[in-house]
């Protein structure tokens, strides 16, 4: 399995990522990442999968069962929260926008047909985690015990100042077991340049997944619009190279009958989360909010 797809090898031919599990190689993950254009409006089948429409630059609207859900986005994915919308497995969706969207479809193949749904940015809880330089925000709109409507969906955002490590200590899911669930996952790279808001393939930064066998050791640059597949092992750190902000959009589903991101630690690094206790964090973080940049 190839894990690591580079920006552009995901794209079909119209949209920047459109990653089936069949393109996975797995069984539940997937992702799609659109664009549409000032005044255009596009059509959506989710056939067997579940999906949030997550913005990530622009504004949109949804109209799905009915319904109509006006996003109310963002410049970038490192200015601010942005307001979602829960889609069902097996409907007709309609995305339309007034000055263009580019916009993230994070899904999970799953069995149940749940009601579409709104979530408001002022909703999404924004937590600082770690401490010192692997101080990270992490952005909780789509998870277990925030939001519960989803049949097997989890996805979040974070966002790793430059300089910062984050995903760490590195941490696995894939067996079921007393601290994890077994979750295929998706991360989604967004690369800031140098001002610190623009998604830019100047810069670039590092993710490591591998496994406590040697089997899999993978340590790659990831640069904007990347995706890298975790099917098993620990994984973390990613690191954002100085002057570069990192955005990532991770991707959870599974085969647990109720939705969990429950990981286990690896046990040669777990001991870094108390030496967190006597560090500050890094006072860049938050970096975003619900209404603009912290900083």
């Amino acid at each position: 399995m190839n894990l690591h797809r580079r920006a552009g090898t995901l794209s079909d031919g119209v949209d920047p990522v459109l990653l089936t599990v069949e393109a996975a190689g797995w069984s539940y993950a997937g992702l799609r990442v659109l664009r549409l254009g000032a005044a255009e409006a596009r059509a959506v089948h989710t056939g067997e999968y579940e999906a949030f429409v997550l913005p990530l630059a622009g504004s949109c609207t949804v109209r799905v069962d009915g319904l109509e859900f006006v996003l109310n986005g963002r410049d970038s994915v490192f200015t601010r929260v942005t307001d979602f919308a829960y889609v069902p497995r097996d409907a007709e969706v309609e995305l339309s926008t007034v000055d263009g969207v580019e916009v993230a479809l994070p899904m999970a193949r799953c069995g149940n047909r749940l009601a579409p749904r709104y979530g408001p940015a002022e909703q999404v809880p924004v937590e600082v985690r770690g401490a010192g330089p692997a101080t990270r925000q992490v952005t909780s709109f789509g998870v277990p015990g925030i939001w519960d409507h989803a049949d097997k969906l989890n996805a979040c955002e974070l966002i790793t100042p430059d300089g910062n490590w984050s995903s760490y200590p590195p941490h696995k899911h894939d067996e079921a077991s007393e601290c994890e669930v077994v979750n295929e996952e998706i991360y989604y790279f967004r690369i800031a340049g140098r001002d610190g808001i623009t998604t830019s393939g100047e810069g670039f930064g590092m993710h490591r997944t591998y496994t406590a066998d040697g089997a899999l050791e993978e340590n790659v640059i990831v640069r904007d619009g990347d995706v890298f597949l975790v099917p098993r092992g620990y994984h973390g750190p990613c690191i954002a190279a100085p002057g570069y902000p990192m955005y990532y959009l991770n991707v959870l589903a599974g085969p647990a009958p109720e939705r969990s991101m429950a990981f286990c630690d690896d046990p040669a690094h777990t001991w870094v989360r108390d030496s967190w206790a006597g560090q500050p964090t890094d006072p860049r973080c938050p970096v975003t909010d619900h209404e603009g940049r912290c900083r």
